[in-house]
């Protein structure tokens, strides 16, 4: 696997879940319990992984959705 961005925001790592689980296109998230231990202020991003075959199918999907702009944050 490898990364296809990393954030601090639930909220959009969730969405791009959701997104890329919708395309079928394999998804796993890292960090998802340290952010949690850490009580929510931020400290620590969570990593958005797909397999390395899918990655530019993944990237592709999140341009078009309008979140190409989260790719930056790697």
């Amino acid at each position: 696997m490898v990364e296809l961005f990393r954030s601090t925001d639930p909220v959009l790592v969730m969405t791009v879940e959701a997104l890329l689980g919708a395309a079928d296109i394999d998804v796993f998230v890292l960090d998802s319990y340290v952010s949690a231990m850490e009580g929510s202020i931020g400290a620590f991003p969570r990593r958005v992984m797909v397999l390395a075959d899918e990655l530019d199918d993944a990237r592709t999907l999140l341009i078009e959705a309008g979140l190409g702009k989260e790719l930056g944050t790697l």
